[in-house]
């Protein structure tokens, strides 16, 4: 899986991350996005280059919200390969755009323009510097180095503020804004480790708003202009449907099991509260495993 493989580069030097991602997405993603906006001229011919941009763009998101938030609390550990996935899928999103707009998807400027839109770098001499360099490590750093979980813990942050999903654009809301959406994030990581499935709504929807804004900046920068969204219909996507049902499974699946073994006469170790304890345990477990096993037989198969 690319993003796995992402993930074992960025692991070895996770302060460069950002530069890291653009040439990973640039040597795996730079051919086939070329080819694909081919192939949309081709189905496309008669398609103004607006409506192609907004194919290319809501095709993107979709892809985003619906592969990318695949993760649960018993399965936290897999959220940094939840995250490479949608970081790659971004990628491979504006280098359509360029794409569309004649530009080379396998040109290495396309590195430096990716890490400008996504807000690293202020613009593309410094991003391609960026890209040059190469730290050195200093003989003498006798610093401690961060365990697995905090160096996991650091890489997974950088990914998020990467995916704008803990940089939003709160249209200066300023700082009570901000420690909003850490309670939030907080109460849902929470939550997870009961009801794993929760993840699917948060994240696709902080998904789509976060490529949403990705795209508006990839449309002004190769076109000079920004689209206009099409108007809110107001009817429910399928997807996040689909993601709030199992959601709320999750949460119902637990709470039904402990509530059979509050009401039951069965018990473990001579009482019913270890036996209680287990169900609490192995019930987001079981519901997480079941949909990710699902979810991985669906993909196999298309």
């Amino acid at each position: 899986m690319l993003s796995r493989s992402l993930l074992r580069e960025a692991w070895a030097e996770p302060g460069r991350l950002p530069e890291l991602l653009a040439m990973f997405a640039l040597r795996h993603m730079g051919p086939p996005a070329g080819r694909a906006v081919e192939r949309l001229r081709r189905e496309r011919p008669e398609a103004t280059p607006a409506e192609l941009r907004a194919l290319v763009s809501a095709r993107g998101r979709r892809t985003v919200t619906t592969e990318g938030a695949f993760v649960g609390g018993p399965f936290i550990l897999l959220i940094p390969v939840a995250f490479c996935g949608a970081l790659l899928i971004q990628a491979r999103t504006i280098l359509e755009l360029a794409g569309l707009n004649g530009q080379d998807t396998s040109a290495p400027e396309r590195a430096a323009e990716l890490l400008v839109l996504q807000g690293v770098y202020a613009d593309t001499a410094a991003a391609e510097a960026g890209l040059r360099a190469r730290p050195e490590p200093a003989e003498d750093d006798t610093r401690p180095r961060p365990g697995r979980i905090a160096s996991l813990w650091n890489l997974t942050m950088r990914m998020a503020r990467l995916l704008g999903i803990l940089t939003p654009d709160d249209g200066g809301r300023g700082r009570l804004a901000r420690l909003g959406q850490w309670a939030l994030l907080g109460v849902v990581l929470l939550t997870g480790l009961v009801a794993p499935l929760v993840w699917l709504p948060y994240l696709g929807v902080t998904y789509h708003r976060a490529t949403t804004r990705l795209t508006d900046r990839a449309t002004l920068f190769y076109f000079g202009t920004r689209d206009p969204r099409p108007p809110r219909t107001g009817r429910l996507q399928p997807e996040m449907v689909a993601s709030a049902l199992r959601a709320l499974a999750s949460i119902v699946v637990p709470v039904v099991a402990a509530a059979l073994v509050l009401f039951s006469d069965h018990e473990l170790g001579g009482g019913r509260w270890p036996l209680l304890a287990l169900v609490i345990v192995a019930a987001p477990v079981v519901v997480g495993g079941v949909w990710l096993w699902s979810h991985h037989s669906k993909r196999r198969s298309r």
